[in-house]
């Protein structure tokens, strides 16, 4: 089955039916990122204040104390499974839009990898490993990257229209 360029020919309903989830999804993935940027978790001192708390610093605007064990499970078990689901459904409509397969499979693939590098890294940097602040942050923002380019390469051939020929 031929599944390259497949999105051109979808029916007008499923197109529609694509669009609005695309759009909702990516309000849901981008109003995420803007709760990691209230937490100052966007760069590498905030992602470790974030996870490790700051309550040795009386200096600090907003008091954070150290994640416990519950916390740190829960959200890691929240996020990748959502997330896995998230780049799942997205890579599945990718997999239907014309493009370069070296592409198309850096796309279908990178969001995982940089799921298990971000909330695995979250994980070692909670046990005490700091240098893992830098991959947090890497992958995060090769996740969101990559996700942000499936999202507007499927926009892009989803409304574009074709040319019917006589």
């Amino acid at each position: 089955m031929k599944l390259n360029g497949l999105i051109e020919t979808f029916p007008k309903e499923l197109k529609l039916l694509i669009l609005a989830f695309i759009t909702v999804l990516s309000i849901g993935f981008y109003t995420g990122l803007l709760f990691v940027n209230e937490t100052s978790s966007t760069n590498p001192e905030g992602i470790e204040t974030q996870y490790l708390g700051n309550e040795e610093n009386p200096e600090a605007k907003v008091m954070k104390f150290k994640k416990n064990e519950q916390q740190m499970l829960t959200l890691i078990h929240g996020h990748v499974l959502s997330m896995s689901i998230i780049f799942f459904l997205t890579g599945l409509i990718l997999i239907t839009t014309r493009l370069n397969i070296k592409l198309k499979l850096f796309l279908l693939i990178e969001p995982f990898i940089s799921v298990i590098l971000t909330f695995g890294g979250l994980y070692f940097l909670w046990k005490g490993m700091l240098w893992v602040k830098f991959i947090v942050m890497f992958s995060g923002i090769l996740m969101t990257f990559s996700y942000s380019i499936a999202v507007l390469i499927i926009l892009k051939q989803l409304l574009k229209t074709r040319v019917k020929l006589r």
